[in-house]
């Protein structure tokens, strides 16, 4: 009996530990679920997890791909129910959302809850999508989150450790999708041109000033996304996620785009240039959203709040999976027909919303440093105020899109992007002088100090004329009418924000090469203004005008060079150049 009695407790024995070994197993604890919500996944630590993951669910399959400057790899995780992870397959059916993680390592929230989310969905914790494939990177600035610290984010309150906000070489990754300065950034647009997503979500913390929330959205700006798609973005899916979350009792405002200042008196909507990750997705008519959670609110709840979100952002593109996949189609093919495109956006003061913020009163006590006012929110004084919310913006500037553009092939920096992002492109086969649309840089404003590696230009002004241009076998005529035509826009119309003119690729153009020796150009001078009156009336009229002008004799000298046949034709000219619709140029395009 006694031997019976050690059995069958030797058998309970193993099966018990069997049982909790198989439990422990199947509910795959994060290091950010083992440090019991006080620590945050290493960089190694994240990828091994979803190795793991990969390896023992069909549903999810890990992908190395590209480079960073930190010399290792990007990956991307996809998560399909159907265990197909074949992009031009899965785009035929489901909507795919891809979600960013870490670019700025020290926001480190969505790192974690994105690998819970994966995990949930897999051990069928949460139910599985049928209409929506999830694709992540679980961490973008691997260089960042490879540069650990408990202290670079001075006001957040926690993890214990985090990465740090530049990248590798110190570059701030939310700064580059256009520029692409970076390893990142050229493997991102690799990562994105073969996902093709519907949804992209980008996992940020950050704080401005205090108030309830641990939650706030940022949706890329609806008008200057335009269309169907901006208003189904400002109309549908915002109020869907927004209601969603309200469901689990998670209070969302819009980010809080202030800084020292009360946010009741009243903010704008951010403005996500294409130099930012929504931005740039938006170029292909993505529908682009931002998380913020609030670094002053405690890690936990703002891994959880993020994971909720993530959750919520599934059912709602669960709903409206074929809507959003039937309005990026129409959107798509609309954009290829532009007659018109749209710069430099301003708030529209005349349209605004209204907000029921949750906030904390803001009190003006004397700062015990500085023995002066300073800014202090009291948490013991919750209110909920009507906030006035600006979201409207309009255009100032507007110009005509042409049938194609010129690129000539000595910018290679220009080319090399225009490969990362699939732009399509036709060598000019031999050369030819062509009549095409040119423009003269007017004026420009330009920064006193380095902005991510560049002195960044600003208000761009042109002036446009009709000119022949001499073009080489080789150089390459770029159509408009490709699903990259907003991207072209941007990019090559010098106006534009993040142009590529002001981003400095053309700063060569802005230096003159060749000058004049004065005590040889005065015979010159003479002889040109002898020669032409109107030059002469010309000059005599602006040394009236203007008395700086007429007691500067090198001014004067300079301003009759500039006129002249010496005057080199290169300074100020903008390189590329536009083929206007119905051009006799357009007829170099293919078919």
């Amino acid at each position: 009996m006694l031997k019976y009695i050690s059995f069958f407790a030797i058998l309970f024995l193993f099966v018990s530990c069997e049982s909790e070994t198989q439990d422990e197993k199947s509910s795959y604890p994060t290091h950010y679920e083992s440090s019991e919500g006080m620590e945050t996944a290493t960089y190694q630590q994240t990828i091994d997890y979803y190795i793991t993951l990969a390896r023992e669910f069909p549903e999810i399959n890990i992908h190395t791909i590209g480079k960073t400057d930190s010399g290792l790899p990007l990956h991307t995780v996809t998560f399909n129910p159907d265990g197909d992870f074949n992009y031009e397959n899965i785009r035929k059916e489901k909507s795919i959302i891809l979600i960013n993680n870490g670019i700025h390592p020290g926001e480190s929230d969505g790192i974690d809850a994105t690998m819970m989310l994966y995990r949930d969905l897999a051990t069928g914790k949460l139910e599985m999508p049928k209409n929506t494939v999830l694709v992540t990177i679980p961490i973008y600035n691997v260089g960042g989150s490879l540069n650990r610290n408990s202290t670079t984010r001075a006001n957040q309150n926690g993890p214990a450790a985090y990465g740090f906000r530049g990248n590798a070489r110190n570059y701030d990754l939310n700064r580059d999708f256009i520029k692409m300065d970076t390893q990142n950034a050229k493997t991102f647009a690799q990562i994105f041109h073969m996902v093709k997503p519907d949804v992209f979500m980008d996992n940020h913390v950050s704080n401005g000033a205090d108030y309830q929330y641990v939650l706030t959205h940022l949706f890329t700006q609806h008008n200057k996304l335009g269309g169907e798609m901006g208003e189904y973005l400002h109309d549908t899916l915002m109020p869907s996620l927004e209601n969603s979350l309200a469901e689990k009792e998670w209070d969302i405002t819009p980010y809080v785009n202030v800084f020292n200042r009360p946010p009741e008196q009243g903010f704008s909507q951010f403005m996500d240039y294409p130099r930012y990750s929504t931005g740039y997705t938006t170029l292909w008519s993505t529908l682009g959203l931002m998380v913020e959670t609030h670094m002053l609110k405690p890690y936990k709840q703002r891994v959880e709040g993020t994971y909720d979100l993530m959750q919520s952002l599934i059912k709602v593109v669960e709903t409206e999976h074929d809507n959003i996949k039937s309005l990026r189609k129409r959107t798509l093919e609309s954009n290829l027909d532009l007659n018109e495109y749209y710069f430099n956006w301003q708030v529209d003061t005349t349209q605004s919303s209204t907000l029921n913020f949750k906030g904390f009163e803001a009190e003006r006590p004397v700062s015990e440093v500085t023995g002066l006012p300073r800014l202090k929110y009291n948490r013991d004084k919750p209110f909920t105020k009507e906030t006035v919310y600006n979201d409207y913006f309009y255009p100032a500037d507007t110009v005509e899109v042409p049938d194609a553009y010129i690129v000539k092939k000595s910018w290679r920096g220009v080319i090399e992007r225009l490969d990362v992002n699939k732009i399509q492109y036709f060598p000019i086969e031999k050369d030819t002088t062509l009549s095409v649309e040119a423009y003269k840089i007017a004026n420009y404003d330009t920064r006193n100090s380095p902005y991510e590696g560049h002195y960044l230009h600003s208000n761009t002004q042109v002036e446009k004329s009709i000119k022949k241009v001499h073009f080489r076998e080789g150089d390459l005529l770029v159509p408009t009418h490709q699903p990259g035509i907003r991207y072209l826009l941007e990019t090559l119309e010098p106006q534009g924000a993040d142009s590529f003119f002001n981003w400095n690729f053309f700063d060569t153009v802005l230096q003159r090469k060749e000058g004049f020796s004065p005590y040889v150009f005065e015979d010159v001078a003479l002889e040109m203004l002898e020669k032409d009156s109107l030059l002469l009336q010309e000059f005599e009229a602006k040394k009236e005008a203007e008395l700086n002008f007429a007691n500067n004799w090198y001014a004067q000298l300079n301003w009759i060079f500039e006129r002249s046949v010496h005057f080199e034709e290169a300074y100020l000219t903008y390189p590329i150049y536009r083929v206007a619709k119905g051009s006799d140029a357009s007829g170099l395009l293919p078919d």
